[in-house]
């Protein structure tokens, strides 16, 4: 019997446009077959968003734009460019 199992991607991007440089990342794999941790590699995935839907990542959700206070324009705060991707990997 196969079943499908998912593997997530988060990518945060330097900017609101997915060819922008990833700055930030998170994997998460269900099918169990690795275990992604938070800073096991200083290399992103991948250099931009577009890359990971080139290697057959599905984007499923981006974060809003969120435009900053008045007078809050460079404060430090999270990571606002937020975009999803999934693979569906058959086992």
């Amino acid at each position: 019997m196969t079943t499908t199992r998912q593997q997530v991607l988060v990518l945060y991007l330097d900017t609101s446009a997915l060819d922008s440089k990833v700055v930030g990342w998170a994997r998460y794999d269900g099918t169990g077959t690795t275990r992604p941790t938070t800073g096991d590699s200083d290399e992103p995935p991948y250099e931009t968003g577009t890359a990971a839907l080139e290697d057959g990542w599905r984007l499923f959700q981006a974060s809003p734009l969120v435009p900053p206070y008045p007078g809050a324009e460079h404060a430090t705060s999270f990571l606002k460019h937020e975009f999803f991707f999934e693979k569906l990997v058959r086992q």
